[in-house]
C-alpha cells in the first residue's frame, strides 16, 4: 500500500490536535461552557423562530401572492405579526382560564382543608373499605392545628427567604435580557429566513463535498419534517383533548370544567405523561368540592385518555410521525431524565428523525445487497 506525504501530514495533525484536546481538556471545556452560555440567547431565539415559523408559514400560504408592489413588501411583516398575536392570544386565554380558578381553589384549600378532610373521613366510613383503627387514628388528629403550623412555617420561611429574593434580582434581570435578545434574534431570523437558508446552502456547497452536502440537507429535511408534524400534531391533539374534557365535565356537571379542560389541553403538549399531570391537579381541585365528583372525574379522565390514545393520537400524531409506541415511551423517558420538560418535548421528534434515517439507511443496504 502506497502512503503519500499528504496522508501522513493529515494523520500527524489529527494526532497532535487529539493530544492538545486531551492535555488541555479542562480549559477547553470551560471555554466551551462559556461560549454556549454566551450564545444561549441565539439558541433560544432559533427555537422560538422555528415554532413561530410554523404558524407564520400558514398565514403566508393564505396571504395574497404578488411578485412586487405593496402586497409583496408587507406580506412577511403582516404574517409575522399575525403569528405573534395569535400565540400571545392563546397564552393570555390559557392564563385567564387557569389562573383565577386555580387561585380560588388554593384559597379554598387553605381555608377549608380541615373540614374537607373530616368530610373525606366520614365518606370513607360510609364505604366501609378502610379499617376502623385507621379511621379512628385519622379522627384523633387535630387537622386545624397541623394546617396552622404549616401555614406559620410557610410565612416564617417567606421572611427568611427575603434576602435570597433580593439576591436573585440580578439574575432575573439577566434572564429578561436573555429573553429580549432571543426575541429580537428570532424576529431577524424570521424576516430573513429565505436569504439565510440560501446563504447556508452556498457555504456548504463551497466548503464541503457534494455528497456531504446532500447528506446534511437530507438529514435537516427529515428533522424539519418530523419536528413540524410533531408540533402541529401535538397542538391539534391537545386542543381536541382539552375541548373533549371540558365538554364531558359540563355534561357530568363537574366543577372547574373550563379551567381543568384548559389545563388538560396545556399539559397534553407533553407526550404520554402530560395529561396525567393535569389530571392529578384537576382531581385535587374537584375533590375540594366533592370527593365523589373527584372520583367521577378520574373515571371520566381514564375513559377519555383511552379514547385519546387509541383513536385521536394515532390519527393526529402517531401515523404522521411513523414512530412505534414503545420508542415514543423510551424517547419521553430518556429525554425527561436528561433534560427534564424540554427533553420530554424534544425527545419524540429527535427519536423519530433518527428512526426514519436509520430505516432509510437499512432499506438502502437491503436494496444494494
Amino acid at each position: 500500500m502506497k502512503i503519500d506525504k499528504r496522508s501522513c501530514i493529515h494523520v500527524a495533525v489529527t494526532i497532535f490536535l487529539l493530544y492538545l484536546g486531551i492535555r488541555y481538556w479542562p480549559w477547553i471545556a470551560g471555554l466551551l461552557g462559556t461560549s454556549v452560555g454566551a450564545a444561549m440567547p441565539l439558541f433560544i431565539g432559533a427555537a422560538l423562530a422555528y415554532a413561530v415559523n410554523i404558524l407564520m408559514s400558514f398565514y403566508e400560504r393564505h396571504f395574497p401572492h404578488a411578485k412586487d408592489g405593496v402586497l409583496h413588501q408587507i406580506r412577511r411583516p403582516v404574517c409575522l405579526l399575525a403569528a405573534l398575536i395569535s400565540l400571545l392570544a392563546v397564552i393570555v386565554l390559557i392564563i385567564i382560564l387557569i389562573v383565577p380558578q386555580l387561585s380560588s381553589c388554593i384559597q379554598i384549600l387553605l381555608a377549608e382543608l380541615s373540614a374537607a378532610v373530616d368530610r373525606f373521613i366520614v365518606w370513607l366510613q360510609t364505604l366501609d373499605i378502610v379499617p376502623e383503627d385507621a379511621l379512628r387514628h385519622l379522627q384523633t388528629i387535630d387537622w386545624q392545628s397541623r394546617l396552622t403550623k404549616m401555614i406559620r412555617a410557610l410565612i416564617s420561611g417567606v421572611g427568611n427567604t427575603f434576602s435570597a429574593v433580593i439576591g436573585t434580582v440580578s439574575s432575573l434581570f439577566g434572564g429578561l435580557i436573555t429573553v429580549f435578545l432571543s426575541f429580537v434574534f428570532a424576529i431577524y431570523l424570521l424576516m430573513g429566513k429565505d436569504k439565510l437558508a440560501g446563504q447556508s446552502v452556498r457555504l456548504m456547497r463551497r466548503y464541503l463535498a457534494e455528497t456531504h452536502c446532500k447528506t446534511i440537507l437530507h438529514t435537516l429535511s427529515v428533522a424539519d419534517n418530523c419536528f413540524h408534524k410533531f408540533i402541529v400534531g401535538q397542538c391539534t391533539e391537545a386542543v381536541i383533548l382539552g375541548l373533549l374534557c371540558a365538554a364531558g365535565m359540563f355534561l357530568l356537571q363537574l366543577p372547574y370544567a373550563a379551567m381543568i379542560g384548559a389545563l388538560i389541553g396545556f399539559t397534553a403538549l407533553i407526550p404520554v405523561a402530560g395529561a396525567y399531570v393535569g389530571g392529578a391537579v384537576g382531581f385535587l381541585m374537584v375533590c375540594t368540592v366533592s370527593p365523589v365528583k373527584g372520583f367521577i372525574f378520574l373515571v371520566f379522565l381514564v375513559v377519555l385518555q383511552q379514547f385519546e390514545e387509541n383513536v385521536i393520537y394515532p390519527r393526529v400524531v402517531g401515523s404522521s410521525m411513523g414512530l412505534p409506541g414503545i420508542w415514543v415511551l423510551a424517547a419521553v423517558t430518556i429525554g425527561g431524565g436528561v433534560m427534564g420538560i424540554i427533553g420530554m418535548l424534544f425527545g419524540v421528534p429527535i427519536a423519530a428523525t433518527a428512526y426514519r434515517l436509520l430505516r432509510e439507511d437499512l432499506n438502502k443496504a437491503g436494496t444494494s445487497s
